[in-house]
């Protein structure tokens, strides 16, 4: 059966749309339902990569929401449930339009991109953020005593636009039973085009990892700090909280905290009594003391251990008593935790209260340790330069020959590299170009032209080159490290070496090698 938005949709005059979604039928669903996690994960990024790219190519040659698009091809069955829904659009013809995304960190930086460019004339656009194991009842109420406030606006056209908005925001809840495990983002209003014409979205996802963060605002933009922050918070951090009454574990990456596990102890106390037998007490006091730091740190390793790979990028210890200093320097601490431990912190509490408490007295800490890894790596390919050892790469061009070479241990690029790739289709040959451009180098209009013919060529793919390195340096071999110019070694390395560059696994001799390309402007990669 024809469903209502489908009858709807069907007459309303034909207008394509950016995406085309795709149909999901109940087979296709037990199908994507049946993979494991990590399977269903690729199936959904492999459908937002090329559905990010369409999009990215809409917007920079400026299409309007009416014209012709190439539609993504269907690269397997998506699942259609609220869990990973994604992105839905409604163009201002009225024509319903999406497609199912799931959102990892790579592809969520290219959406916030996208989004923080929009605005609006009034204050229609709504952004509502949801923290996971809330109730969707209590928002459904809150946006009924919203509708009731947004009734009293002055001004008619805004008043019909935040009504529709709250409307379209509820429509969307009703998808869900419960709160995402990861929480659950809705951005919903009417935008601006750069055109000047009017157009309603409504986006609903569930992010890639927990937000601790509860939103409620009609703007006249869209508000993404709290996505952001979960792309800059990207390390966990291990905790272990340790006295006479008992252990923590938990983790801290980003706002969110998690307890992993807990247990108590009974320890017996110091005392005068016993006579004789007072050595004797004092012995067993001290075996169960040390029995209880055996089975911290064997619980330490089954937690903060896996696949043999510390899974955190440090470790704090805590404690009120002096059970921290002796577990960190205990033979039977594991000595790759023992290398990870930032910090020991005295706490006046234990249990989760001391959790809390060792969180805020570390937090200066945990903010450095990226930076200084940052420095350390960036040090490391300054002193191969320094010492001519021949292992090391910049530039576009002699980067992406080591990489096809297989040579490149770790890829070094810029957070905010400004180089775009495209792919191009020659007509005259029938071949494909790639080039690597600046936003300078895309003014001139010769690059997508045949310089005998004349004739346009074809653009079959653009997106930023920092984003190809991020889906196919695997391919290659290879460790991505993505850095910022925030550290002095930073900022020499963006501003000498121009953002990119590498730490090779054997020398190259890069003068004397024949490059394919001609133009130092640009290098051509055809294989990839």
């Amino acid at each position: 059966m024809e469903s209502r938005g489908a009858r709807r949709a069907s007459s309303l005059p034909h207008r394509p749309p950016l995406f085309r979604l795709p149909t999901s039928t109940q087979p296709l669903a037990e199908e994507v339902m049946s993979q494991a996690p990590c399977e269903r994960i690729a199936t959904h990024a492999a459908a937002w990569k090329e559905g990010a790219g369409v999009l990215r190519q809409s917007r920079r040659r400026g299409a309007a929401a009416g014209e012709e698009q190439p539609l993504p091809p269907r690269t397997g069955p998506l699942e259609s449930s609220p869990r990973v829904l994604g992105l839905s659009c409604k163009l201002a013809s009225g024509q319903a339009c999406g497609y199912h995304i799931f959102f990892l960190p790579t592809f969520l930086k290219v959406f916030l991109s996208i989004v923080n460019d929009e605005h609006c004339n009034g204050t229609s656009m709504i952004s509502l953020i949801i923290p996971p194991k809330d109730q969707i009842s209590r928002v459904a109420k809150m946006l009924a005593d919203e509708f009731g406030t947004a009734s009293n606006i002055k001004s008619r056209v805004n008043r019909l636009s935040v009504l529709g908005a709250i409307t379209s925001v509820q429509q969307r809840l009703k998808l869900y039973n419960k709160v995402p495990p990861n929480g659950l983002v809705v951005y919903c209003g009417t935008i601006v085009t750069e055109e000047g014409k009017e157009k309603k979205v409504n986006i609903d996802f569930e992010p890639f990892k927990p937000i601790n963060t509860s939103l409620y605002l009609c703007d006249n933009k869209f508000h993404t700090e709290a996505l952001t922050a979960l792309l800059s918070d990207d390390s966990k951090f291990g905790f272990i909280v340790i006295d006479g009454s008992g252990a923590l574990f938990g983790t801290l990456q980003g706002n969110t905290r998690e307890v992993l596990h807990k247990f108590t102890v009974d320890l017996p106390k110091k005392h005068g009594r016993g006579g004789q037998s007072a050595l004797r007490f004092a012995r067993l006091r001290m075996e169960k003391r040390h029995n209880y730091v055996r089975k911290v740190a064997e619980t330490a390793v089954q937690l903060f251990i896996s696949g043999d790979k510390v899974n955190v990028a440090g470790l704090v210890l805590a404690g009120s008593a002096d059970f921290k200093t002796e577990l960190s320097q205990s033979d039977m601490f594991d000595q790759r935790l023992q290398s990870k431990v930032l910090k020991l912190v005295d706490i006046s509490y234990g249990g989760e209260n001391g959790f809390n408490q060792a969180i805020e007295l570390s937090t200066e800490v945990l903010s450095n340790v990226k930076f200084i890894q940052e420095k350390k790596l960036i040090g490391r390919y300054f002193d191969e330069i320094s010492q001519d050892t021949g292992k090391y790469c910049f530039g576009v061009e002699d980067t992406l020959k080591a990489l096809e070479m297989g040579a490149v241990e770790i890829l070094i690029v810029y957070e905010n590299l400004d180089i775009m790739r495209y792919v191009l289709h020659c007509q005259g040959t029938e071949e494909e170009k790639i080039l690597y451009l600046t936003p300078e180098q895309e003014k001139d209009k010769s690059h997508f032209t045949d310089k005998e013919t004349g004739q346009e060529h074809e653009l079959i793919e653009s997106m930023p080159l920092l984003e190809w390195f991020a889906n196919n340096y695997k391919k290659f071999g290879a460790t991505l490290e993505i850095v910022t110019d925030k550290s002095q070694e930073g900022s020499q390395f963006v501003k000498g070496f121009g953002g990119i560059g590498g730490i090779l696994r054997y020398r190259v001799d890069f003068q004397g090698m024949e490059y394919q390309g001609g133009d130092d402007e640009f290098f051509d990669l055809d294989d990839y």
